[in-house]
């Protein structure tokens, strides 16, 4: 029997920076979490121990610190690809660079002065060959609500169901959803807030009969309003609200006070394509 090594990659996981533009009296503001791995010719390291092809994951530590303050951060997925193309040309037992980031919005109070915004989280995510180049954004945490116009009903039941059918329900969700772009190259900015803007449309003006018609209806106004996607996957975790009893204290409730559960919780997940689409290099929602 023969033993042979897999697949495999290591890197630096989790590299916090904060970079300070300083435009005079008014400073803008970059609050990162970078996360590198790499992939290539490592067998003799995992094997036999020989580290002469394994670039230490301090250096792509340092060499986040080195990029942020020349040439400078940018967007997201501009660093990112910035940083998977510097390991991929500049270490030639490296095939495959994956740079994900999370990036921290910051809400400006002065010239110099922020408060931290913790609506929700934006994503980026290159994976980067000689050949090929993919690019993935996203969101985390984004906490969105309709207090009406969602029912849920007609659906299966068998001898352990005891959920009532609504007609008349709250939908909550926190949308964790990523975006695989068609190509390496985009205005990245324009194309996260006009993503965004689409998906929040769609959740606001969808009367839904099942989560999974809003997710599908999320993804499908992403697609006709951005060209530049190829796909969207989108996870939504059904926030759940619970009607209170006010019976006992001789209380209706008209639909005003709920429980807002925490868990267990139902966790719809799916992927919205262009049929025309070219397919994905990796994982990418990974």
């Amino acid at each position: 029997m023969a033993i042979v090594l897999g697949d495999n990659r290591y890197g630096k996981a989790e590299t916090r920076l904060v970079r300070v533009t300083r435009d005079g009296d008014t400073h803008r503001l970059a609050d990162l979490n970078v996360s590198i791995a790499l992939s290539g010719d490592l067998t003799a390291t995992h094997v036999s121990g020989d580290n002469a092809g394994v670039l230490p994951t301090d250096t792509m530590k340092n060499t986040v610190y080195a990029f942020a303050r020349r040439p400078g951060v940018g967007e997201p997925e501009e660093f990112a690809l910035l940083l998977a193309r510097h390991f991929v040309e500049a270490q030639p037992q490296i095939t495959r660079a994956t740079v994900g980031i999370e990036a921290y919005g910051w809400e400006r109070l002065g010239p110099h002065s922020f408060r931290r915004k913790g609506d929700y989280v934006r994503t980026a995510r290159v994976d980067h060959t000689a050949d090929t180049t993919q690019v993935v954004s996203g969101l985390t945490d984004f906490v969105v609500l309709n207090s009406t116009d969602s029912e849920f009903h007609g659906f299966t039941r068998d001898r352990y169901t005891t959920l009532p059918e609504t007609t008349d329900r709250i939908l909550a969700t926190a949308v964790d959803a990523r975006w695989r772009h068609l190509g390496p190259d985009g205005a990245w900015a324009e194309s996260f807030e006009g993503v965004k803007d689409a998906m929040v449309n769609a959740f606001v003006t969808t009367y839904s009969y099942s989560l999974q018609q809003t997710l599908f209806t999320m993804g499908s106004r992403v697609l006709e309003q951005r060209p530049e996607v190829a796909e969207i996957r989108l996870a939504l975790p059904n926030k759940h609200h619970y009607l209170v009893d006010l019976s006992a204290f001789d209380l209706e409730n008209p639909g005003e006070v709920f429980i807002a559960g925490d868990r267990p919780y139902g966790l719809i997940e799916g992927t919205v394509t262009r049929d025309d689409a070219p397919p994905a290099e990796v994982g990418w929602y990974l």
